[in-house]
């Protein structure tokens, strides 16, 4: 499925006109209508909490103090219906700065309507936090909130930063009544626009405006395109369970700075093709210029990892001395404030400095690294359809040995060679050679993500169960364990597992290849279960510690987004059961098996009783990790009767 394709339009035309007519009342600040007060609900979304009345977003240009600057104006009403459900009483608006200048956020005023009673937002109830290098927030809470309320606030950002217009989301978490866009940018600034989400605009008109702004010292004033976007009775975005960035799917319409035309009619290129962008790259002191480190890295490495003979076990050897050498800050960077040399010698840094400190390393033993930039899972994917380097946010590393392709990413302590951390699974990532030019690369998970339970219990003469659990545990379903377990008692490990099932009594808990990424991840443990007897028959779950998939992620009947998992994932689960002369077996659930269309996943589940003993056998596959919105039915279905069978199917035994 290509997700893109579904997802996002691109604008290529300067101009467009839609046949449909923009007709809304006017909105007055301050002034809430009397329809928006006798709303007692949402006929749309009934059960909604909230409704956004109204909002709109209006980005026009004109001058500042002698200059021309962008201005930023928005309004926008909520109506809350269930106070004490309510979520959106909390505002935060954003703001871009760089260096000592940043936009100027003005006229900011904000209003809780409770009928004639109208309770303003304090200036001193307004604060401001810097989230990164180039954003801060500006934040504030509505007083006052009741059934009823109409939270309305409205404030205008003042910038000199054209590059920087963003765009508008026409989906809330809550529900929307009406989202208008609209635009008035001169006529020598030219965007790519793209739409985001699969839904259509209701009004999408744009026509020339003249003289719509004056630059100083020009007797002519200048023309601008005036554009106006609408979507109607849009519906609240909510997040289902195993979905990518709700920014893929939300729909909105982002626009990026291509070009200006200067008075003297000389142009600014803004928007690069690709080459462009290799080429800058190649030089840029924060990315292709911290590639020159290979003789740093050289006299670093171990001298033994350089007599490594064989290429991917000599890239294994970097890779784990680079993981274990640095820290991770927690912060990325991909496009300034990376300095490998000094992230190295202080032992820790951001996500590049730490990969660029890896693909030095590789380079220093002979490999053949490059830059791979991607977008984490949290957000959304990058266009193809133009460079847009605001899209990337991380900087991993891409190395082909063999013709076998790796993508790598040290940060984490706990990933093998190979396995790339969950955040970073997003679909494709550009690759960078500025050799042979960048090119798209897909991000392939991991495929061998298995977990492997082996239980043997038995009956004692106290109507008792006691035995042994052999866990393992690979690729993506070790990584957490090892995060969790590693460096605290196993007191804690065995607290946590029987904090699952109040019937276990775990014991002798032994670990294996803690540390070992390359190996299996092997538990191991004695068990005692406590099963409560129904007059004289005993129902045993046998199921009894924590599985893998332990709840249907999907109950609700439609799903409106497309389904990722991430990584393919094997599940086996091997038990046996002697009932020995304490009990007598009178019914075993029967055996199924269900299979995914197209060999996308199926489980089966197999009992067979010999003698004193019942052996099941549970074997789960999931062999694709994306699934489109068609195949949510038998998804659905599948994880029903798969929890089902380990939750509310019992074998029955009686007491002899």
């Amino acid at each position: 499925m290509n997700l893109k394709s579904l997802l996002i339009i691109c604008f290529t035309l300067h101009v467009t006109i839609s046949n449909s007519q923009i007709t809304q009342s006017p909105h007055i600040f301050g002034e809430p209508m009397a329809s928006e007060y006798a709303m007692t609900n949402y006929p749309l979304d009934p059960e909604a909490n909230g409704v956004v009345l109204y909002e709109r977003g209006n980005y026009t240009v004109d001058a500042a103090d002698g200059y021309i600057r962008l201005f930023k104006e928005v309004h926008r009403k909520i109506k809350v219906f269930n106070a004490k459900n309510f979520e959106y009483d909390y505002i935060e608006i954003g703001y871009y700065r760089d260096g000592n200048v940043r936009e100027n956020v003005k006229d900011l005023k904000a209003i809780t309507h409770n009928g004639k009673s109208k309770v303003y937002v304090s200036e001193d109830a307004v604060f401001d936090t810097d989230e990164s290098d180039h954003w801060s927030l500006k934040k504030f809470t509505f007083p006052n909130v009741q059934d009823g309320s109409i939270l309305e606030y409205t404030y205008r950002i003042e910038t000199p930063y054209f590059h920087n217009l963003g765009g508008w989301s026409f989906m809330n978490e809550l529900p929307t009544v009406y989202s208008e866009f609209h635009t008035e940018i001169p006529g020598n600034y030219t965007y790519n626009r793209t739409m985001y989400g699969d839904r259509k605009l209701d009004v999408n008109h744009a026509e020339i405006k003249k003289n719509c702004f004056q630059l100083r010292g020009f007797k002519v004033p200048g023309d601008c395109e005036s554009a106006t976007y609408v979507m109607k009775a849009v519906p609240a975005f909510k997040e289902e369970k195993y979905m990518l960035s709700g920014d893929n799917y939300k729909a909105s319409i982002k626009f990026e700075l291509r070009n200006v035309v200067h008075v003297d009619e000389s142009k600014t290129n803004f928007s690069k093709t690709w080459d462009d962008v290799d080429k800058n790259f190649k030089y840029d002191k924060d990315l292709g210029r911290q590639l020159k480190y290979d003789g740093f890295f050289e006299e670093q490495l171990p001298a033994n990892v350089k007599h490594i003979t064989d290429d991917l076990e000599r890239a294994k050897a970097v890779y784990y001395f680079i993981q274990q050498k640095m820290a991770w800050n927690k912060e990325r960077r991909i496009l300034s404030d990376i300095r490998v040399k000094d992230a190295f010698e202080k032992k820790f840094g951001n996500s590049s400095e730490i990969n660029l400190s890896l693909i030095n390393a590789l380079e220093a033993v002979g490999l053949n690294p490059k830059i791979m930039l991607l977008a984490t899972r949290d957000d959304a994917q990058p266009t193809k359809q133009y460079p847009v380097l605001t899209d990337f946010n991380y900087a991993a590393v891409f190395l082909n040995i063999n013709n076998k392709k790796y993508i790598l990413d040290a940060t984490d302590k706990h990933t093998p060679f190979g396995v790339l951390p969950f955040r970073l699974l997003n679909i494709e990532g550009r690759v960078f050679d500025f050799k042979k030019g960048s090119f798209w690369e897909p991000i392939t998970p991991f495929d061998r993500n298995m977990h492997y339970v082996n239980m043997q219990l038995t009956a004692n003469e106290n109507g008792e169960f006691s035995g042994k659990v052999n866990e393992v545990s690979t690729g993506y379903i070790a990584v957490p364990k090892r995060s969790e377990n590693n460096n605290v008692v196993k007191e804690q490990v065995v607290k946590r597992k029987q904090s699952k099932n109040e019937a276990l009594d775990i014991s002798n808990l032994q670990i294996e290849n803690e540390t070992d990424l390359e190996q299996p991840y092997k538990e191991s443990y004695d068990l005692v279960i406590y099963e409560q007897p129904v007059g004289d028959k005993l129902f045993v779950y046998p199921f009894l510690f924590q599985t893998y998939f332990t709840e249907n992620p999907f109950t609700k009947e439609t799903r409106k987004y497309p389904i990722d998992f991430g990584f393919p994932v094997i599940n086996n689960y091997l038990i046996s059961i002697d009932v020995a002369d304490q009990y007598e077996i009178l019914k075993t659930p029967g055996n199924k098996i269900i299979k995914l269309p197209n060999n996308d996943g199926e489980f089966s589940v197999v009992y067979d009783v010999s003698g004193s003993k019942v052996n099941i056998r549970l074997s789960v596959k999931l062999n694709t990790t994306n699934f489109s919105i068609e195949a949510y039915p038998a998804l659905r279905q599948f994880f029903e009767t798969l929890i089902k069978i380990q939750n509310e199917e019992p074998i029955e035994l009686k007491k002899i």
